[in-house]
């Protein structure tokens, strides 16, 4: 037992250190993602577009091409009618993944992927968002 107990206490020093998201982490990336959200079904663009990580910004660089993009491509997120946080999870490196179940001005169901970054501020913003029609039963 004592041998193992050393090595142990040798090893472990030599191990990576992964920082984990507490609570904290995950309620500040849900309250990005909520928050955007309610940007959106608001129609307050400059909002919306605040919620975006700076790569995404340097991507679509204005309010409005911001707005035309997520009008084309993701109008479920756009214009929900309603939508649901679902799971978090920490992804490693100061990302979270967090899922979100939305019904579409169409009536349809859909699942959102999003993946936030904690930007130097301190604050969670959304790199990214892969959005599919819901595979659940009665959707």
């Amino acid at each position: 037992m004592h041998l193992i107990r050393t090595a142990l206490l040798t090893l472990l020093p030599l191990l990576p250190v992964t920082a984990f998201a507490g609570d904290a982490d995950i309620r500040g990336a849900q309250a990005t993602v909520d928050s955007q959200l309610k940007a959106f079904q608001s129609n307050d663009g400059a909002l919306a577009y605040s919620f975006a990580a700076p790569s995404i910004q340097r991507i679509f660089p204005t309010v409005d091409i911001f707005m035309g993009m997520v009008g084309s491509a993701y109008q479920p997120i756009r214009s929900p009618r309603s939508y649901a946080l679902g799971a978090a999870k920490e992804l490693g490196n100061g990302r979270i993944q967090q899922d979100v179940l939305l019904t579409g001005p169409d009536g349809l169901e859909y699942e959102a992927e999003y993946t936030l970054e904690l930007q130097p501020d301190g604050v969670y913003r959304i790199t990214s968002v892969k959005l599919k029609k819901s595979t659940a039963i009665g959707a």
